[in-house]
């Protein structure tokens, strides 16, 4: 019997985490590291997952888990800053007719099935863990982890996010800029009209919006232009982002009574990256936010990373040879549908911050999640 391909995947996000299952459940043997003790899984408030993110949690076999978690709605609204309902816009489902347009969910809860995936994947998991990459040839790369162990493997995808350390050591220069926006989160009760996604433009802040993530909890933004962190301590963080959801109206007064714990709630600038002519060096590959972020004006940071998963799985499965001409096709697939994601989420954030009041947001963003329909 053939002693299966190795792999060690640098970080356990959404693209880190669907990589190891779906290489695993090909009979790969798969290492993953993550730099945090935890595994993130507790880190952040909410997520809205839109069909083509679903398509791809069905495919790791965690759908289940992710509908019964989560909170399923087909359309967002509109809303003037009082929450008067200006338009409301179904979503077209770009997972395909047989999934829900859109669920939203906690996004530690998400974390975890996916946690629990990998696990019961069999992949080797070692936390409070980094890698240095000490070399690599036309075969494989040698690899050196945090606690002093030193192994080649076959391929290294690196998932190790924004920052990646990865990419930077492989000699790509790309690195995150922002956009000029950041934005507020929080998690809170679900009001119980609350059943979809509604954005208001305009008031204080660019966007403050809302997302449903179960029976009982959604997550909260509000979303103005970027600010020296420096002069916001942690401990600010609720009075701000109570001060800005203040000025909203409709289900707002009740979302910012919640609005009290500062350790509960995120403030971060919105990055935007992608980077261009490929996606590897040699044998080693990125995914997911190691090669593009854009805002989350049009909720696809997380599809966008499931789907890199998922075709790069595809490709290495179905081939014997892992060389240059197979992460180029990677790349070209993907990149011709990543691109216009980030363009598109990019100009809807640029739209706000250059005043443009005759902005087609509503047509910018059905078109561009239209597209996202026919598969990866």
């Amino acid at each position: 019997m053939s002693t299966p391909r190795t792999v060690l995947v640098i970080g356990g996000g959404a693209a880190g985490n669907a990589t190891t299952v779906l290489l695993r459940r090909a009979g790969l043997a798969v290492d993953l590291v993550e730099a945090k003790d935890d595994w993130n899984a507790t880190a952040g408030s909410g997520i809205t997952l839109q069909g083509n993110a679903l398509r791809v949690l069905r495919e790791l076999g965690v759908w289940e888990q992710v509908q019964a978690s989560g909170f399923a709605f087909g359309s967002v609204g509109i809303t003037t800053p009082d929450g008067t309902v200006l338009h409301t816009q179904d979503d077209p489902g770009t997972g395909g007719d047989d999934l829900p347009a859109t669920v939203g969910m906690q996004r530690p809860r998400l974390q975890r099935i996916l946690i629990e995936a990998v696990r019961a994947s069999g992949a080797t998991v070692r936390l409070g863990t980094t890698a240095d990459l000490l070399g690599q040839d036309a075969d494989g790369v040698s690899v050196r982890l945090s606690d002093g162990t030193e192994r080649r493997y076959d391929l290294v995808v690196a998932a190790d996010g924004l920052g990646s350390a990865t990419r930077a050591a492989i000699g790509i220069t790309d690195r995150p800029e922002p956009t000029g926006m950041a934005i507020w989160r929080v998690a809170a009760p679900r009001p119980a009209g609350v059943v979809r996604t509604d954005l208001a433009y305009g008031g204080p802040a660019y966007i403050a919006g809302y997302c449903p993530t179960s029976e009982t909890t959604l997550y909260a933004y509000v979303v103005e232009a970027n600010r020296d962190r420096a002069a916001l301590p942690p401990e600010s963080y609720a009075d701000e982002m109570r001060r800005l959801a203040s000025a909203y109206g409709g289900f707002w007064p009740e979302i910012t009574g919640h609005i009290t714990d500062p350790a509960k709630v995120n403030y971060t600038w919105f990055d935007r990256m992608l980077v261009e002519g490929s996606w590897h060096r040699g044998r080693v590959v990125l995914v997911g936010d190691a090669a593009h972020c854009c805002p989350p004006t049009l909720a696809q940071g997380a599809a966008m990373s499931l789907e890199d998963a998922s075709v790069l799985a595809e490709l290495l499965t179905a081939s014997d040879a892992w060389d240059d001409a197979l992460f180029q096709a990677y790349y070209e697939r993907r990149i011709a549908r990543v691109r216009p994601v980030v363009e598109a989420s990019v100009r809807l954030g640029q739209w706000q911050l250059d005043g443009v009041r005759d902005a087609d947001v509503p047509g910018l963003m059905a078109r561009t999640v239209t597209m996202l329909r026919e598969l990866p």
